[in-house]
């Protein structure tokens, strides 16, 4: 389809694993993929949500245990 991507195409233009993007369309969180049977449909324009798995760096000077 024009203008869509499919789960294995999404993964090599954001670097990521398959399976983390399904997690993402399983999730909700990618706007605007829709499911046609059993594949997804990912607008090519979509933006990479960021994985909530990983926590901002921490600012040097705050919030850091001195020794």
């Amino acid at each position: 389809m024009k203008g869509y991507l499919s789960i294995r195409e999404t993964s090599y233009k954001w670097g990521i694993s398959e399976r983390r993007v399904n997690q993402y369309v399983a999730q909700g969180r990618i706007p605007g993929a829709e499911r046609f049977g059993r594949s997804w449909a990912i607008p090519d324009d979509a933006v990479k949500p960021t994985d909530p798995r990983k926590k901002t760096p921490p600012i040097p000077g705050r919030n850091m245990k001195t020794k």
